[in-house]
């Protein structure tokens, strides 16, 4: 059994097992001449040849990196040519001067040099969509993607949202192009297959591998307050260049985009935003080229047995926004939420989530508690005022 242990990868042996039990319960003379426990034999090298070959990663890469693209950016920056001294200060005589500068020249004028940028992407719809992450694409002049086949097309930025980092590019001409099937990041668990796909420090194609080390970690607790996202957290080696490629189940199928990696202390977790939420807010930046975030306006943080509140779980209300929609349907600082809508409310992220589900405009019953007594409010949600 060491001997199978080391030719053949821990997935393969597991299938291999029943029939090694199956060969085990015959007798010895049996074993040795059927076809069956010849195939089964831990020492045939075609076997341990097959075997090793089989991979179901390499079977999910097939699948869906023909879709993903490298995404280079260029975009112009002006430089100033006074080096920020005012031009009433470089045209004063004494200034001159002092400097040892012609009395008769002219101030040295704005240059302008081009930055240059690489992430990743992947073709999510035939019509040669792409999704990416905004960080890859916003603020640029010129967007070229790279195909694995060799193709380099020019994109145009449908639309990108810096709130949840993600951008939709459409590529110039009519393909065809090759679509990345989509998973359900809805039903991921703990624990599954995770495979980041990229250009890490633009080396195409790369392939890494871990697992879904957890789920709907909030960027907030990770200290990114200017992203309202919940992630998907791997193992799976995410490096600079992967932003916005995909991250794969087993199947060969997206569940998230890859958009950070942790550096410092705890490095090597990286972060991907579930499928689901990506594809929600691709199909509203494709409608109008925007994202609508419902909010009510409130500051909240987790409550725990023990913290004084005299509740064991729920969501306090830290701060109120004045004039806000939580300030007009009477919420209070120091209410602890326990339910939306009739669902539990736990954590931030689940109160949040209520509120993207019911949408700017839509009603949101909460039940408070307030000091000891059950308070039902209802608040409706109003669009957050800096989109882009």
């Amino acid at each position: 059994m060491s001997v199978l242990r080391s030719r053949v990868p821990a997935r393969q042996r597991l299938l291999l097992l029943p029939l090694l039990l199956a060969g085990l319960s015959r007798p010895p003379a049996a074993l040795a001449s059927t076809p069956a426990a010849i195939a089964a034999s831990p020492t045939s090298p075609a076997v341990a040849a097959a075997l090793g070959r089989q991979s179901f990663v390499a079977a999910a890469v097939r699948r869906t990196s023909p879709s993903v693209v490298t995404i280079d950016t260029e975009r112009t920056v002006t430089v100033g040519g006074q080096s920020g001294v005012p031009s009433s200060l470089f045209n004063d005589p004494l200034f001159r001067q002092f400097f040892g500068l012609p009395q008769q020249s002219q101030p040295p004028r704005p240059s302008q040099r081009t930055e240059r940028g690489q992430g990743s992407g992947f073709i999510f719809q035939p019509d040669g969509l792409i999704l990416t992450n905004a960080h890859v694409v916003e603020r640029t002049d010129k967007v070229t993607v790279g195909l694995q086949d060799g193709r380099r097309v020019l994109g145009t930025v449908v639309g990108l949202d810096r709130l949840t980092d993600l951008a939709v590019v459409r590529l110039d001409g009519s393909g065809p192009w090759p679509v990345a099937p989509l998973g359900n990041s809805d039903r991921l668990e703990v624990g599954e297959w995770a495979i980041a796909v990229g250009n890490p420090y633009g080396l195409d194609n790369t392939v890494t591998m871990g697992i879904i080390s957890n789920l709907n970690r909030n960027a907030a607790k990770l200290g990114i307050t200017d992203r309202r996202l919940d992630l998907i957290q791997t193992d799976a080696a995410i490096n600079p260049g992967n932003s916005g490629g995909p991250l794969l189940n087993a199947d060969g199928e997206v569940i998230g985009i890859n958009t950070l990696v942790r550096s410092g202390p705890g490095a090597g977790l990286g972060f991907a935003i579930p499928i689901n939420r990506a594809r929600d807010i691709a199909r509203q930046l494709v409608a109008s080229g925007r994202v609508s975030h419902p909010v009510i306006g409130i500051g909240m943080d987790a409550v725990r047995p023990g913290d004084g509140t005299g509740v064991d779980r729920g969501v306090r209300v830290a701060s109120v926004v004045a004039n806000s929609p939580a300030q007009r349907a009477g919420l209070r600082q120091g209410d602890v939420v326990v339910a939306a809508n009739g669902q539990p409310v736990l954590e931030p992220s689940q109160l949040v989530t209520a509120v993207e589900r019911v949408g700017v405009g839509g009603r949101l019953n909460l039940s408070i508690n307030r000091q000891g007594q059950m308070v039902n409010l209802e608040v409706v949600p109003a669009q957050l005022s800096s989109n882009r």
